[in-house]
Parts: C-alpha cells; structure tokens; sequence
C-alpha cells in the first residue's frame, strides 16, 4: 500500500498485525478483496479467512468491517441519503444523487458537524464535534450500503456533506485510500474536494493530489460581504486561494469550479454580477475557471435571514456571466424535499439537543507558510 499512507488508518495496523503475527500476505489481500467487495459488514464474515483469524480481527479490532453502521434511509426521486452513525457514536450523513443519464454521484461528509460557522449552512449551526478518520471518510464510499442491491458503487465521489474537508487532516489519507489501486482504486479525476477556502490545506491538497478536482466556493466577490457569509475569509482571503488556483491551473491546465450560492438581496445584484465576472476575467487562465451558480436553499438552525431567489434569476445570473465571457452554469439541485442538498445536512443533531461542540483546531501542512 502507498507509503505516503499514515499509520492512523486501521488498514495500515490490520496489515501490519498480519505480519507480526506471521500471517502470509495474501491473507491481508483476501481481506481487502471482501471489504472492495462489499460482500461483508464483519470481520466474522469474511469466508475467505480462517476462523482463527476472523476471531482474532474481531478482538483487536472489533467486530465490524466498517467503522460506520446504517442509522436511518431517506429517499426522494433521485435522491438516496443515508444517516451513518460511526463506532463512537457520532453521526453523519452521506447522500447519493441518481442521473437520469444512468450513473450515480456520492456527497460525502468529512467532519461531525463544522466549527466554520457560514451562515447559509446548517452543519455550521451544529458547531464541529470531531473530524472523521480516514477510515470513516472511505467507509461512506464503501459501505455495503450502496451494492446490496446489486448496483455498482457511483461512479463519482465529492467532499461536499458535513463539514470542512481541508480543515481536517485526514483528508490527505482519505485520498490516498480512495486513489490507491491495492484499495479502493479510483480515479483521482473521478473525486472533487469542495472548500470554502482553507488556503494552507489547499496548497498541499494540488501538490499532493494534483489530478483531484476542486470546487472552491465563492458565493460572493466583496471581501467584506464574502467574510458575513463565509467567516473563514478574515483569515484565508479568497484572492489567496484564487492564488493558489491560478498555479496549479497552469501547472495542470486542469479546470477548476468556484461555487457561487445565489442568495435574494445580498449576492444577486448588478454589481456582485459584475465584479465576479471581472474577478474571474483577471485570473492567469480564465478559461479553466468555472462558474456553478446553486440557487440557496432554506436549512435548519440558521440564524441569517435568507431568501432563495426565484428560478429565473437564477437563469439570468448565469446568462449574465456567459454574456461577459465567463463560463456559468446553473447547478442542478437534487434532494431538497429531505434536506439533502446544498447546505441542508445536519444528521438529525438540530432536532435533537444540542451537542457539545469541540473547537475548531486549524492544521496546516509544516511545509505551507502562515500568511
């Protein structure tokens, strides 16, 4: 498995436990190739192993293959969300969209709750709990869940549920689990991370992970009005993070997504039109850069008086940006009648009492400077 793989994932511990206690190496693969599978939820399960192992991985490590157990199942439409409640207890939320063109795509969560606190988002009423492990991060994508059915697992997967993905370390594991060909095997351009602009996590991200997709959400050009509804951008300014676009964007010549939450009376007027489109003009290759306009949705535990657009402002907002040159377009919004779509998750901790929120703690990579 790739070196780059840190010991906090429990792959990593299965593996070497399998060597220290002297366990040939196809043990490990037979393991890995039940888990891929999905043929199994416990280590008891796993036919392929002897009994003397499978009772010795459920001792060690417990009985469950995964670290996260199905709590609740919504569905609409197009739409399946699903409530995960992982080992200690916390809960999230993982949602998989289904395309008329026939392939699916997976939003998944990489924190309990968010310390960030943007006001358009009800994970940040919650406050951050905890970051999720690594293995909880790929244990959404890999969880019997999806194949019971017999239906492959979606064929996409974005950092865009619970939480800040680049403000948790764990991340940079996650990816390397979701990409490694021995594991989980993606495509690196079949995965998009989603930021409201953690610029140090983001510098590491494009030299670590250089063919990874990026959306990096904008929602507005003013910095004092971006910073009311994004407050992470007092201390990561967004010309810092369009900084960092900019080189890896001519580095790869990969395109890149800025997110733009459209919100009545506050980021929807000439001006926000303008100045964005002027923002975008400016970069280095505006051409790689694109607009995805998602008409604001109403979410729990918000305090800011919101108001979601009609439709067809919306049309216009886009129509206004590809006027002016800029490449738009109005994102399709699935799964809204069960608090599925943007800014809308919050695993149930709103209607229940409120949790203890840990604080947020900020880690960057060594190598990044503190600007």
């Amino acid at each position: 498995m790739n070196s780059a793989l840190t010991a906090r994932s429990r792959w990593m511990q299965i593996r070497e436990h399998f060597a220290q206690s002297g366990e040939p190496a196809f043990r490990f693969r037979q393991l890995l190739m039940a888990w891929q599978q999905s043929t199994a939820e416990t280590f008891a399960d796993v036919a392929s192993l002897p009994s003397r192992v499978r009772s010795d991985l459920t001792t060690r490590f417990g009985p469950h293959l995964h670290p996260l157990s199905v709590l609740d199942v919504q569905r609409d439409d197009h739409v399946e969300k699903v409530l995960f409640a992982s080992d200690s207890g916390a809960r999230i939320e993982t949602v998989v969209s289904h395309y008329r063109a026939g392939w699916d795509s997976m939003c998944i969560s990489s924190q309990a709750g968010c310390g960030l606190g943007c006001t358009f988002c009800a994970t940040g009423a919650i406050g951050l709990l905890r970051n999720l492990t690594a293995d909880e991060i790929v244990a959404q994508v890999m969880h019997p869940q999806w194949t019971r059915s017999g239906a492959p697992r979606p064929a996409s997967v974005a950092f865009m549920g619970m939480g800040e993905a680049l403000a948790n370390p764990q991340i940079f594991d996650a990816l390397t689990l979701l990409t490694n060909a021995e594991y989980a095997g993606m495509a690196a351009r079949r995965i998009t991370v989603s930021t409201v602009g953690f610029a140090p996590n983001l510098e590491r991200l494009v030299q670590e992970h250089p063919q990874v997709n990026i959306t990096l959400s904008v929602h507005s050009p003013f910095p004092q009005e971006r910073a009311r509804i994004i407050p992470l951008e007092e201390r990561f300014s967004l010309e810092r993070n369009l900084s960092v676009l900019d080189e890896h964007v001519a580095r790869t010549r990969r395109k890149v997504y800025l997110a733009y939450l459209l919100i009545a009376g506050v980021n929807d007027r000439h001006d926000d039109l303008r100045t964005l489109a002027d923002l975008v003009l400016t970069r280095s290759r505006p051409d790689l850069f694109h607009v995805s306009v998602i008409r604001y949705n109403e979410a729990a535990g918000l305090t800011a008086n919101y108001r979601a657009p009609s439709s067809a402002r919306v049309d216009d907002f886009v129509r206004g940006l590809q006027t002016r040159g800029v490449r738009a377009t109005r994102r399709r919004q699935l799964g809204t009648a069960i608090d599925a779509a943007c800014g809308q998750l919050h695993a149930k901790y709103l209607a229940s009492p409120p949790p203890v929120a840990a604080p947020q703690t900020y880690t960057l990579n060594p190598s990044s400077p503190q600007r």
